[in-house]
């Protein structure tokens, strides 16, 4: 009996998997936009079980994303592995609205996943979504889309004509720069908004897969060939590989944006991007998942899913018979380690010590109070994906603030125009109180509303705070120190709104939701919270 893959094998925010193999293992690389430290890489030896094991862009050198809009940053990193060398490729993207994206791309390199990473080599701005492809005559090429900014191409709304097609020029790794012509190989399909290139080779063809039709539910891997690197490219017979658009009842949608694997007994796989949308509002709350198909190849020299057709299935065959790992549905922690735990991570700022520390008072998580909740620049939030429809988090804080501005506590959170939070402040009559800051998606003001207005009286000591989301719906509980009876806060709020068609609406934005901890102090005193728990649980 041969054992299934189970989509998607990336739960939560985990995008545009570029896919590498090394002998036995197996490792995907995926985008982190403005979360720190940049890029996931995910490692398997059987392409069923997937570890997290390493972030490898976590210095200022490599990455300092200050400032950044949302869902900026890390964008489609392309991860590849020649010449005894890891080598990472990603765009750190400085815009988002207008007519500008200001991309910039680099490439680190490590002998080893889980080592250091070198100082990154800039290479170019002329758009996102870059890779690198090692050809078997030892000659390096770097592709990226072309952004073309002479359109009315805005933020949530892009146009085709942005999407300039893709660009291949020659890499040298001698001088560390890009040499000889470049050259633009492929326009793309009529589906429009072609990005995402990667290149592989095979019996004597290039094989080029794109992402076509902007990242929501028109997305599609895009499929071509040439017998000479720089085309021209012809396109596969059934022009996309992989696609749900026009399939709204499939489990799997916004399919796109993946890369071509094989095992070392030539088995074959694609990578793709996938999101799972709930009813009522086709919302994917666990935002864009890295899900993996089984494809064949045919006599023709083309790819084709092994089960027919183009859309995805939840439920591929395996390589070979291997036990599924079955994962926690709780993780917690009591910050007793000097190291926090893997799972969590920050916004943007390389320099995580002006934001938390798990040191000046061991067996917490101190938080320091930086800017406000949504800032771009030194945002002291800590936190973790959602990888489920229903969870439950809890945590405890230790906060005694001595102005309204100042503000500890749990949040719900996608950007600056949509989070949800439960809060220990301070009151003018009330005193220390408990109450709701929440975001509904107003773009582009980011105007909060509160939903228990001035909040309630807590007594002195210790906060327990808790949310429960259970598809579209969030409810906050809390209870102070010494009791065991959870209290509900507020009324129940919309959590499908903490998702990429959350607010603006698709294309708007496209990261992923995350739970965690959170502080401010917009007075500039950086009051300190200390967080002593936190536990995810799936329900």
């Amino acid at each position: 009996m041969v054992a299934t893959i189970r989509n998607p094998i990336l739960p939560g925010f985990n995008p545009d998997p570029s896919i590498c193999r090394v002998g036995d293992d197996y490792y995907i690389a995926t985008s982190t936009f403005e979360w720190y430290p940049g890029v996931q890489i995910h490692h398997s030896r059987d392409l069923v079980n997937w570890t997290l094991v390493r972030r490898p862009l976590e210095r200022a050198s490599q990455l300092d994303m200050r400032g950044n809009p949302d869902s900026c940053g890390v964008w489609a990193p392309c991860l590849s592995y020649a010449d005894g060398l890891f080598w990472l490729v990603y765009t750190d993207v400085k815009r988002f609205d207008g007519n500008f994206k200001d991309a910039h791309n680099y490439i680190v390199t490590s002998p080893t996943i889980e080592g250091e990473w070198s100082e990154p080599i800039y290479i170019n701005s002329s758009g996102f979504d870059p890779s690198l492809f090692h050809d078997d005559d030892g000659r390096k090429w770097f592709l990226n889309m072309q952004w073309n900014h002479r359109t009315e191409s805005y933020g949530g709304a892009p146009k085709h004509p942005a999407f300039d097609g893709i660009l291949l020029q020659e890499w040298d790794p001698a001088s560390k720069s890009l040499i000889g012509p470049i050259r633009n190989i492929f326009a793309g399909s009529t589906q429009g908004l072609v990005e995402g290139p990667h290149l592989f080779k095979r019996d004597g063809w290039y094989y080029l897969t794109t992402a076509e039709g902007g990242t929501g539910y028109d997305h599609v891997v895009t499929m071509a060939r040439s017998r000479t690197i720089d085309g021209p490219y012809e396109m596969h017979p059934q022009v996309h590989l992989i696609t749900s658009k026009d399939h709204p009842e499939a489990p799997l949608q916004r399919a796109g944006h993946g890369q071509y694997i094989e095992t070392p007994d030539g088995q074959v796989y694609h990578t793709h991007l996938t999101g799972r949308p709930l009813a009522p509002h086709r919302r994917c709350t666990l935002g864009r998942e890295t899900a993996l198909q089984k494809c064949v190849w045919k006599e023709d020299g083309w790819l084709y899913l092994e089960h027919g057709g183009v859309v995805p299935a939840v439920d591929v065959p395996a390589p070979a018979d291997v036990a599924v790992i079955a994962k926690p549905t709780k993780v917690a922690t009591d910050f007793d380690s000097p190291d926090l735990p893997f799972e969590f991570q920050w916004l943007r700022t390389p320099v995580p010590a002006r934001l938390f520390s798990l040191t000046e008072n061991p067996g917490s998580l101190r938080l320091f109070g930086r800017e406000s909740i949504g800032s771009w620049f030194e945002q002291s939030l800590v936190a973790r994906r959602q990888e489920h429809h229903s969870f439950r988090v809890e945590t405890v804080v230790d906060f005694d603030p001595d102005t309204y501005q100042q503000a500890a506590g749990l949040t719900h959170y996608y950007n600056r125009h949509k989070f949800h939070a439960v809060v220990v402040t301070l009151h003018e009559k009330l005193g220390r109180v408990v109450t709701i800051f929440s975001c509904d998606g107003d773009f582009p003001h980011g105007r909060m509303t509160f939903p228990v207005e001035s909040g309630e009286a807590v007594p002195a000591g210790r906060v327990h705070l808790a949310m429960e989301i259970r598809d579209n719906d969030l409810q906050f509980f809390w209870h102070a120190d010494g009791f065991r009876v959870w209290r509900p806060l507020g009324p129940v709020l919309d959590a499908g709104v903490v998702s990429d068609e959350g607010g603006r609406g698709e294309h708007g934005s496209f990261t992923g939701a995350f739970a965690g901890m959170f502080a401010f102090d917009t007075s500039g005193r950086a009051k300190a919270a200390d967080f002593d728990r936190f536990s995810y649980e799936a329900l």
